[in-house]
């Protein structure tokens, strides 16, 4: 039983003692497990006496005066008695004051804990001041609701695709997608009359650790990936050739292109000495390079304090690593190297200035190719272009962590709670902000975040969109399903996440998938985020939701990088990789798991037929092609307003991206297309499958030469 005293304290710090499972089973967490996250989280629960010196703490900070005020226009603010008391409400009227509009005064009304509530116009979203007699107060205004995806695009039935950017084909591309890629495909998904190109994380990952490639398990969500970059796009080609030529890899190069897995430290490391060679060629002939290096230059100086940190890191843990290959963490280097302000980090920084500008360099060019892809779709006639995923955390280890500690969560992972597809639930090896510092700072870590990640794209994925409200964490050392669900300032990082969208002329996607908080979804609608339907998780006692009953405000999909394909779901090879790894367990036995997918086949081919996108007799599960054809058309004629579909599914391929629950007894993350991907659409069936799309979407005839 636990102590009153801890759960009033793990109440208070945002932690759900007693939940409900996937199956709807109450549920209590171990007290040895909520005072090792109190513990995490700074808060001290080893004595009765001790945790209510800490919930006293805890209170008087939520009690004072906010960093930031977060509201919706139109929307009453609330002001607790220390903003109140700051802006001096009590004595004279307040303004609302923006740059672009006049001042304008605000109706308080007075509540009896010494707060009150102020009634905001419909006023410009954006960042204002909030003025009164005794001083100002920093609030941002979310607009009551985003534009929907019909009126962003300005096209009744929009939709797109949805492709790995690593897994992209093209010839002379050393074995990893690039950019060039990219802006290749989007070209195509223009001209077949889309408007969105979805595409995989694409956050800063190691340059000194060629194996660590997962892209949901980045180093930094504030930068991009420098493996991705096409260094021919500036350099030429040739220039491109020759320094394979005379550096003796022209031959590894080319075989690197044709294996179907990617090999990621191989790769990796001829990317890196070839952007070595670009960097000097820059560095050393600027004359011959005049307007990319004042690009260079002004890039670098945009970039400021943040861009300087992340390079430095880079350079520091190449150096780390040389010395001693357990150094990987930042926390394992010398003490005087872990703080990002110290004198020995700056004496590095400056003793090592052309090491730091290297990996500037890389990261110009990545920003280079993101935009000369986005410009590629946007010319094509995309309504949106580019769609980019917001992995839900970061490596612990990496120069996000390193360069914002106090911001994240530290001892603690993020993860998931067993449910039916993982019976053990799931530990990610991920931290991200803490919510307690998220008020502290304003929310300046999070607003910086979405800048970095909407800045030159047409809509944002945000990965495991629940966080925003909840996330399951679990004590270091702990099995995941042992862990706890922690609350977040929801209603906050909605409304910043809605303004900086807004600002962006983007849409925002959410990935709300899994155990969904009640209530979660509907706040998602009715603020202009479009959830995220899967056929597969489309189900009720009567077999799969008809097409017209899907959620509108929605982006529809077959499946998602963890989820079987439609061949492979059809097949049953996913579960065939869940048993030879060992996944099932007596609560979810490999049998039982079989014989409701063989349930779950009669019912999707029943309501494929319904619909009139398939007829005739079940095919079996190794012939999957018919089901594709109507699975796909199926999910296109939904009522969910924005439709992306996944490469592999376009093209029938039986294998996923990412098989959860494994690292490398699974090839994650490195299957990669058997050649370019315009090509591979341009095959009978494919071309097919996209022809009756987009029927379905558009009618025939609108698509774009």
């Amino acid at each position: 039983m636990t102590e009153p005293w801890l759960e009033k304290l793990a109440r208070s710090a945002g932690l759900r003692v007693h939940w409900k499972d996937y199956r709807g089973r109450p549920r209590k967490v171990d007290e040895e497990v909520l005072q090792r996250v109190l513990a995490a989280l700074g808060h001290d629960a080893s004595s009765p006496a001790r945790a209510r010196a800490s919930l006293a703490r805890l209170q008087s900070e939520r009690e004072a005066v906010p960093a930031l005020l977060v509201g919706r226009c139109g929307r009453p603010l609330k002001l607790n008695a220390a903003a109140l008391a700051a802006l001096g409400g009590s004595e004279g009227p307040l303004e609302l004051v923006s740059e672009l509009e006049p001042p304008r005064s605000l109706v308080l009304q007075p509540d009896r804990g010494g707060g009150g509530r102020l009634s905001l116009p419909a006023c410009q979203p954006g960042y204002h001041r909030l003025r009164g007699p005794r001083g100002e107060l920093e609030l941002a205004l979310a607009p009551a609701s985003l534009p929907s995806v019909v009126e962003r695009t300005g096209r009744p039935r929009p939709w797109g695709m949805a492709a790995q950017l690593h897994s992209l084909y093209r010839p002379r591309d050393g074995g990893i997608g690039d950019w060039t890629a990219v802006a290749e495909l989007a070209r195509y998904c223009g001209e077949q009359g889309m408007d969105g190109l979805a595409i995989s994380p694409t956050h800063a990952q190691f340059s000194a650790d060629v194996h660590h490639y997962s892209p949901y398990s980045p180093s930094s969500r504030l930068f991009l990936n420098a493996l991705h970059v096409d260094l021919a796009a500036d350099f030429g080609s040739p220039t491109q050739q020759r320094w394979l030529l005379e550096s003796g890899l022209l031959q590894c190069w080319q075989q690197l292109q044709d294996r179907p897995l990617i090999d990621w430290p191989t790769s990796a490391g001829l990317r890196l000495q070839l952007a070595r060679h670009a960097w000097q060629q820059l560095t050393s002939a600027p004359a011959g390079w005049v307007e990319l290096a004042r690009d260079f230059q002004q890039f670098c100086q945009r970039g400021g304090r943040s861009l300087w940190e992340h390079a430095c890191f880079e350079s520091l843990q190449a150096w780390q690593l040389s010395l001693d290959p357990d150094r990987w963490h930042w926390q394992h280097w010398p003490e005087a190297l872990q703080d990002p302000g110290s004198p020995a980090v700056v004496r590095h920084a400056e003793a090592h200035r052309q090491e730091l500008d290297f990996h500037r360099f890389l990261q110009w060019q990545a920003h280079r190719g993101r935009q000369r892809a986005q410009h590629a779709a946007r010319a094509a006639g995309m309504g949106l272009g580019l769609i980019a995923d917001l992995a839900v955390g970061t490596s612990s280890g990496g120069s996000h962590a390193w360069s914002r500690q106090g911001q994240m969560l530290e001892g603690l992972t993020v993860g998931a709670p067993p449910d039916l597809i993982n019976a053990q639930g799931q530990d990610w090896g991920l931290t991200t902000f803490c919510p307690l510092a998220l008020s502290r700072h304003g929310y300046q870590p999070f607003i910086e975040l979405l800048q970095a990640n909407l800045a030159g794209v047409g809509g944002l994925r945000m990965d495991h969109v629940l966080g925003l409200a909840r996330l399951w964490v679990v004590p270091e050392g702990v099995a995941a399903a042992q862990g706890v669900y922690l609350d977040y300032p929801c209603e906050d990082l909605m409304n910043l996440a809605l303004l900086e969208t807004w600002r962006q002329q983007a849409i925002l996607i959410g990935e709300d998938l899994g155990t969904v908080p009640a209530g979660f979804r509907r706040t998602l609608s009715q603020s202009g985020v479009l959830g995220t339907r899967v056929l597969w998780f489309e189900q009720s006692d009567q077999g799969f939701v008809a097409p017209a009953d899907w959620e509108p405000r929605a982006m529809a999909t077959t499946s998602t990088h963890d989820l079987a394909t439609v061949a492979g779901w059809w097949s049953g090879n996913d579960l065939d990789w869940r048993q030879r790894l060992g996944q099932f367990t007596d609560d979810q036995p490999a049998g039982e798991a079989r014989a409701e997918r063989a349930r779950e086949r009669t019912a999707l081919w029943q309501a494929l037929t319904q619909s009139r996108r398939a007829r005739g007799a079940q095919p079996p599960p190794e012939q999957a092609e018919e089901v594709v054809d109507g699975a796909l058309e199926y999910v296109a004629t939904t009522a969910s307003q924005l439709l992306l579909l996944p490469l592999e599914d376009l093209l029938g391929l039986r294998e996923q991206p990412n098989l959860p629950g494994t690292v490398a007894a699974h090839p994650n993350w490195r299957r990669r297309l058997a050649g370019p991907a315009t090509a591979l659409l341009e095959e009978p069936a494919p071309a097919r499958r996209l022809a009756r799309i987009r029927h379905c979407r558009q009618g025939p005839g609108e698509g774009r030469s």
